[in-house]
């Protein structure tokens, strides 16, 4: 049986979302992911694990070096799952706006 880990824990977390951050503007080895952050270099290692165990951060071999980089189409799949919840919402915020406009407009 395969177990993964839950993308959405790991996103939850700030020093996972800000190494996101960090290499979807280009690959970067854990060196220089961890020269970003006050943790040691084991912590950022572990966040990097979880991310590639979620398949959002994928390595290449480059010499003796590895380099992570986004997996974009990963990430492509969480915000596909999460637009409909955001449109819901923001239906619910506008309806919201719209009666304390009114409300508003009473008094």
């Amino acid at each position: 049986m395969d177990l993964r880990r839950d993308v959405f824990q790991a996103i939850a977390d700030p020093t996972r979302r800000a190494i996101i951050t960090l290499v979807a503007l280009h690959a970067m080895t854990p060196t220089a992911i961890a020269e970003n952050f006050s943790s040691s270099r084991q912590t950022i290692s572990k966040h990097i694990q979880i991310l590639t165990e979620c398949e959002l951060l994928e390595q290449e071999q480059t010499g003796r070096e590895i380099y992570y980089h986004l997996n974009a189409k990963k990430m492509k799949e969480i915000a596909d799952f999460i637009e409909p919840f955001r449109k819901m919402w923001d239906d619910r915020f506008n309806k919201l706006e719209t009666i304390m406009k009114k409300y508003k407009s009473k008094k």
